[in-house]
C-alpha cells in the first residue's frame, strides 16, 4: 500500500511539473531558459525562447498563447540570436533585463534600462505589453516593450516620431518569414511638414495611410473602422505619436508589416480559431506612392485609374496615353498670382472625398478657419491648395500646400473636401466684372424664355415619338408572363443604382456597364445594362432571361430579375461582394488574400458550375465566354459563374455546334473554336484549363512572355516536362508546398489536360470533378494548344490570340 501511494505521489508530481515552467512574475535572481515562459494573467500571451523549425537559432519573443499556430508578436533579440538553445533570460538587481548566451557566458541583449528600482519585477501584461517594475510602486514602470515596437502594432501600443530630436519608433519588418532581423520596410510617422504616416523602403516612400483628419488618417476609408477601434493621434511640442484601442475586448486584433512591405489588420473573435485578414494595404495600385505623378488623381475603380487634376493637363501625352504617368500633369493656364481684390485674381475647385495629398511639404495652423485658410494661400503665390486640419463638427484648422501636389487618391467611402488652386479662367466665366452682369442677367433671362418654348416643343415630339416606338417594342404581356423572376420597373432601378450614377459603376463587359445598386429593401443588387449595339431585340433579350432564370445553381450567380422598357434592357443580379478572381489574383496586393486552400475551393467551385451547365441542367449550355472576370466570389469566396450573353444552347443529343461569328475572350478560346468555329462543351473545358492555370501561377495567359516569348499555358508544359512543375506556382503559394505539394501538382496537371490541343483528348467536367477529388487516375499530358505560338501576327485569315484587351471580341470565321 505504501509503495502504491509513492507511486501516485510522483505521478501527480510529473504530472503538474509542465505547469512550474509557466511563470507570471521574475524578480532578481530568476531567470527564464529553455521551455520556461511567462504568461499574462489572463492567459491571452506568453514569452519565452523559441526557436523557427530547424534552426539553431533562438530568440525571446512574446505570443498568443493557445492560439496556433505561433503567432510572435515582440521579439528581444531579433538581430542577435543565441545559438544552440542555450539563451537565458535574467532581470538585474537594478531592473534591468539582459539576455546571455550560457554556453559562452556572452551578454547577446539587453534593456539599457535608464531607470532603477530597489524592487524590480518582470511582469507580462494582458495587453501583451513585457514591463519592468517596481513591486512596491505598481505604477511606476522601468522598462516596457511596447517602447520598442517589432513588426507587430498590438492595441494599446503606439508608435513615436520626436519633434526635437532625431528620434523615432515605428514598424520594423523581418527580413523574411524565418528570420525575424531588421528588414528592408517601416512603418511609421514622417514628421515633415504635417505629420502623416507612411511605409518606406530604405529613404523610399511606397505608400502612405496619411495625415490625421480628427477621426482617422485621411486614406483609412474603410466605414466600419470607428465602430471597432478608438484611435488616437497626438501631436505635442515634442512628440507625435499614433495608436489605437479596442472598442470590444471579445476580439483579438493587431496590425504587422510583414517582409515584403505590406501592413494587413488581422482579427480573432471567441468563435474562431484562425486569423482573419480584414485589410491589407496597399489594396489597390492607387496606394502605391504618387503612382499617376504630379497633379493628378487615381480613382481605382476608374479605367485608366489616373486623370489630372481639374486644370491640369498631362505634362508628356504621349506617356500618358500609354499609361506611364511619372511625369504627372502641369497647369493648363498659369497662376495669375495678383492682388486678392483684383478681378483676375486665381481661384479654388472643391474636390471631395478623397485622400489629402502628400503633407510633408505643407503648413499648417491649428486656430484659424477655412476662410482665413483661403486668403492665406491667395497672398502666396507659391499656395497650390488648402483643406482643413481637422473635418470635426464642420472643420476645423488650415492646412496649405506649396507647389506641386503628390499622392490624390479618390476613396469609396470618406475621404474630405480639398480645394485645389487655379487659373480664373478655369472657374468659367468671371461673375465679378459689374460691367458684364447686369448684361448677364439680360440675356439669361431672353434665353431662359426662348430655351423654354423650344424644350417645350421638342419634349412633345419626343414624348409622342417614344410611344409610339414603345408600342412597337414593348414584348407582349404574355411574354413577360412567362419569365419566373420578377420585371423591376426602370425608376426603381434608376433610384437604385442612383441615375446609373459614374460612382456606381462596377465595370465595363463587352455588351454594357455593370452598376451597384440597392433597393428600397436594403438588398445590394448588380445591374447589367445592356447597350444598344449588343445585337439584341426585345425578343431576343426576353428568350434569354428565360433561359438565364431556369439555371439555378449554387456555383452560378443567381439572376434576380430584368427590366424592358424602351431602349433600355437591363438585368438585375445577386451583388457579389468579393468582386471577380481577376480582381484578386492578378493584382500583387490583393493576391495575398487567396491562400491555396481558398484557390482550390474556387477551381472546384467553378467545376461543379460547369457540370451543371454541360450535364445536370434542363438544358446543355455552353458558356463560350469562361474568364476570370466572368468568375465572381461572395462574401465566403464560394466562386460563382456569371454573364451568359454569348452562352449557346445545344438541344437533345446535340454534342457540338458550328457558328461563322466566333466571339469569346483572347487568351481562353480553344484552338477549334478559334479556326473553324466550332464549339462544344470542351470549348469551356479549355477555358477553364486556362483559368486553373492562371488561379495556380497569379499571371494572365494572354500575358505572359517572361520565359522564351512562351504563353503561361507554354511556360507550365516546359515546366512541366522539366520535372519542375511547382516553378508555375504565385508566390504567396509558395508556403503551401509543404502540405498541399501533391494536391498543387495534381490542379496543374489537370489544368494542362484540359487545354490539350485536340477536343477529344480533354476530360469531360464530370471527370474533372473525380480527379480534383483524387478519385480518378490522371493521365499524361500531351503538348497544349498553341504550343509554340502558332499565331504571332494578324492576318486575313489568321487570328492573333494574344492581346491585351480584356473585353469578349467577335469576329466572323474566315473560310
Amino acid at each position: 500500500m505504501e509503495s502504491f501511494n509513492v507511486l501516485v505521489y510522483c505521478f501527480l508530481l510529473f504530472h503538474f511539473i509542465p505547469t512550474f515552467n509557466a511563470l507570471e512574475t521574475i524578480l532578481p535572481g530568476q531567470s527564464i531558459k529553455g521551455n520556461e515562459t511567462l504568461i499574462s494573467t489572463d492567459g491571452t500571451f506568453e514569452a519565452g525562447f523559441f526557436n523557427f523549425d530547424d534552426s539553431n537559432n533562438q530568440y525571446f519573443g512574446i505570443w498568443y498563447k493557445d492560439i496556433p499556430p505561433r503567432t510572435v508578436v515582440w521579439i528581444a533579440n531579433r538581430d542577435s540570436a543565441v545559438e544552440n538553445s542555450s539563451g537565458v533570460l535574467n532581470l538585474t538587481d537594478k531592473g534591468t533585463l539582459v539576455i546571455v548566451d550560457d554556453s559562452k557566458g556572452v551578454m547577446i541583449w539587453s534593456s539599457n534600462t535608464s531607470t532603477t528600482a530597489a524592487n524590480p519585477i518582470l511582469q507580462l501584461l494582458e495587453n501583451g505589453n513585457l514591463v519592468v517594475k517596481d513591486e512596491t510602486k505598481p505604477d511606476t514602470i522601468l522598462w516596457k516593450s511596447f517602447d520598442f515596437p517589432g513588426d507587430t502594432l498590438l492595441p494599446g501600443m503606439r508608435i513615436r516620431s520626436s519633434l526635437v530630436k532625431d528620434d523615432s519608433t515605428g514598424l520594423v519588418s523581418w527580413t523574411d518569414t524565418q528570420d525575424p532581423s531588421t528588414g528592408l520596410y517601416s512603418y511609421h510617422i514622417d514628421t515633415n511638414g504635417f505629420p502623416q504616416v507612411v511605409t518606406t523602403r530604405g529613404n523610399t516612400v511606397l505608400n502612405r495611410v496619411g495625415s490625421w483628419n480628427g477621426y482617422s488618417l485621411s486614406g483609412s476609408s474603410s466605414p466600419d473602422l470607428l465602430k471597432s477601434f478608438n484611435i488616437t493621434f497626438v501631436i505635442t511640442e515634442k512628440e507625435v505619436s499614433y495608436g489605437y484601442e479596442l472598442l470590444h475586448n471579445s476580439v483579438l486584433s493587431r496590425y504587422m508589416l510583414n517582409s515584403v512591405g505590406q501592413v494587413t489588420r488581422f482579427s480573432l473573435s471567441d468563435d474562431r480559431k484562425s486569423w482573419q485578414i480584414f485589410f491589407v494595404a496597399p489594396s489597390d495600385r492607387c496606394e502605391n506612392y504618387a503612382i499617376c505623378g504630379a497633379n493628378s488623381n487615381c480613382d481605382a475603380d476608374n479605367s485608366p485609374i489616373c486623370e489630372c487634376l481639374d486644370g491640369f493637363i498631362p505634362k508628356s501625352p504621349e506617356k500618358w496615353n500609354l499609361q506611364n504617368w511619372t511625369d504627372g500633369c502641369a497647369r493648363r493656364v498659369k497662376l495669375d498670382c495678383g492682388n486678392i481684390s483684383s478681378i483676375s485674381s486665381d481661384g479654388f475647385l472643391k474636390l471631395v472625398g478623397i485622400k489629402l495629398p502628400d503633407t510633408s511639404k505643407s503648413w499648417f495652423n491649428k486656430s484659424i478657419n477655412l476662410e482665413e485658410c483661403e486668403r492665406l494661400c491667395l497672398r502666396n503665390c507659391s499656395c497650390t491648395a488648402y483643406a482643413n486640419l481637422d473635418i470635426r463638427d464642420g472643420g476645423s484648422g488650415c492646412l496649405i500646400w506649396f507647389n506641386n501636389i503628390l499622392d490624390v487618391k479618390k476613396l469609396r467611402y470618406g475621404g474630405q473636401d480639398f480645394y485645389m488652386r487655379v487659373a480664373a479662367s478655369e472657374l468659367g466665366a468671371n461673375t465679378g466684372l459689374k460691367k458684364k452682369k447686369h448684361a448677364g442677367i439680360l440675356v439669361g433671362c431672353i434665353m431662359s424664355v426662348v430655351i423654354m418654348i423650344i424644350l417645350g416643343v421638342a419634349i412633345h415630339r419626343v414624348r409622342k415619338k417614344k410611344l409610339e416606338k414603345q408600342g412597337n417594342n414593348q414584348p407582349n404581356n404574355n411574354d413577360n408572363e412567362d419569365i419566373d423572376i420578377p420585371i423591376f420597373d426602370l425608376s426603381t432601378i434608376a433610384n437604385a443604382t442612383n441615375n446609373f450614377s459614374i460612382d456606381n459603376k462596377l465595370g465595363q463587359g463587352g455588351f454594357g456597364p455593370v452598376y451597384k445598386g440597392k433597393l428600397e429593401n436594403g438588398q445590394d443588387i448588380a445591374v447589367k445594362r445592356l447597350c444598344n449595339t449588343s445585337g439584341q431585340g426585345p425578343k431576343e433579350f426576353i428568350n434569354e432571361v428565360k433561359l438565364i432564370a431556369k439555371l439555378q445553381h449554387r456555383n452560378l450567380v443567381k439572376l434576380l430579375g430584368c427590366c424592358i422598357q424602351g431602349d433600355e434592357k437591363l438585368l438585375i443580379y445577386e451583388f457579389m461582394i468579393n468582386r471577380s478572381l481577376d480582381y484578386l489574383i492578378f493584382d500583387q496586393t490583393r493576391k495575398s488574400l487567396l491562400r491555396w486552400t481558398r484557390r482550390f475551393q474556387i477551381i472546384r467551385g467553378i467545376a461543379r458550375g460547369l457540370v451543371y451547365l454541360h450535364e445536370d441542367s434542363r438544358l446543355r449550355i455552353i458558356h463560350r465566354d469562361l474568364k476570370t472576370s466572368n468568375i465572381l466570389l461572395d462574401e465566403n469566396m464560394n466562386p460563382k459563374i456569371s454573364d451568359f450573353g454569348l452562352a449557346r444552347t445545344l438541344w437533345g443529343d446535340e454534342a457540338k455546334g458550328e457558328t461563322r461569328r466566333v466571339v469569346g475572350t483572347h487568351g481562353y478560346i480553344s484552338p477549334e473554336y478559334a479556326t473553324r468555329g466550332f464549339f462544344s462543351v470542351k470549348s469551356d473545358v479549355f477555358s477553364f484549363g486556362v483559368i486553373i492555370l492562371e488561379t495556380i501561377s497569379g499571371k494572365k495567359n494572354r500575358e505572359y512572355s517572361d520565359y522564351h516569348d512562351l504563353d503561361l499555358l507554354g511556360y507550365a508544359w516546359r515546366k512541366w516536362c522539366e520535372k519542375k512543375a511547382l516553378e508555375v506556382i504565385d508566390e504567396p503559394l509558395s508556403d503551401s508546398i509543404v502540405v498541399a505539394e501533391a494536391e498543387i501538382l495534381r490542379c496543374i496537371q489537370i489544368g494542362l489536360l484540359c487545354v490539350q490541343e485536340r477536343a477529344d483528348d480533354r476530360p469531360t467536367m464530370s471527370a474533372v470533378i473525380l480527379m480534383l477529388n483524387g478519385e480518378k487516375t490522371l493521365p499524361e499530358p500531351k503538348e497544349p494548344a498553341f504550343y509554340p505560338h502558332q499565331f504571332g501576327s494578324s492576318s486575313e485569315g489568321t487570328i492573333k490570340l494574344h492581346s491585351n484587351n480584356e473585353v469578349s471580341i467577335t469576329f466572323e470565321y474566315q473560310t
